[in-house]
């Protein structure tokens, strides 16, 4: 397997704050727009190629982005602080590692992809509820995303500890492209402790990422062992 990088990159110090301000608020495809330039790719041959992973957070009031990838990424104009290093697990199974990722659940329905809270909802006949029976989305986000998680970790070597496991963050996105249809998914983050059983399987999950919408900051697994850290 060709060689990965692990990227950190925030915005470089000497930026007034106007401008850290504006890539702080980048919705999810502005996001996608300042990685795949850091690449120099087209939106659509980052898609189809889907030659790096990220993640963007928010500490305090800077932007950072998480990226997976085998080019090195580079800043073509003056606004980002990379720090890149050579990203090659070794690991054995029965490892365990905290893990944090960011996903797009879906389940398919006759052909089609369906969110999985929302899925849950019809299956529930939610409207059809008293607002006083309706259970909480948080309940039903927690109960559905660890059925499609669970579904993942077994194709990609890992279990990991109900226990330990948080789910938040449910939120839906709408990504109005130039000239294109609109694009509607939704998002939820798990944080835990996982177990690795096929070494092979995880680390290819770690390099090529878990469920769709990769190329709007999906499916990147962060991990690290309590000492040292993966990433």
């Amino acid at each position: 397997m060709a060689d990965y990088l692990f990227s950190r990159i925030v915005p470089r110090p000497e930026l007034d704050w106007s401008q850290v301000e504006r890539l702080a608020h980048f919705d999810s495809y502005g996001q996608h727009q300042a990685v795949w330039e850091l690449f120099d790719l087209s939106p659509d041959g980052a898609e189809r190629g889907r030659v790096f992973l990220f993640r963007h957070e928010c500490h305090g009031d800077l932007p950072a982005f998480y990226i997976v990838s085998r080019d090195t990424p580079r800043d073509q104009h003056g606004l980002w602080d990379i720090r890149s290093k050579l990203y090659a697990p070794q690991l054995e199974a029965g490892d365990q590692l905290h893990f944090k990722v960011r996903v797009n659940p879906v389940v398919r329905r006759n052909g089609k992809r369906h969110d999985v809270v929302m899925d849950a909802k019809q299956r529930l006949g939610w409207k059809e509820l008293p607002p006083v029976k309706r259970p909480p989305v948080s309940a039903l986000a927690y109960e559905a995303g660890t059925v499609w998680l669970a579904s993942q970790a077994e194709k990609h070597g890992f279990t990991f500890a109900p226990t330990s496991l948080i789910v938040d963050g449910y939120c839906t996105h709408a990504v109005q492209r130039r000239g294109r249809d609109r694009i509607c998914f939704s998002t939820l983050d798990f944080a835990g402790i996982l177990t690795v059983v096929n070494p092979e399987q995880f680390v290819h999950a770690l390099y090529r990422g878990i469920g769709p919408a990769k190329g709007f900051g999906c499916g990147l697994l962060l991990v690290k062992r309590s000492s040292p850290e993966i990433c």
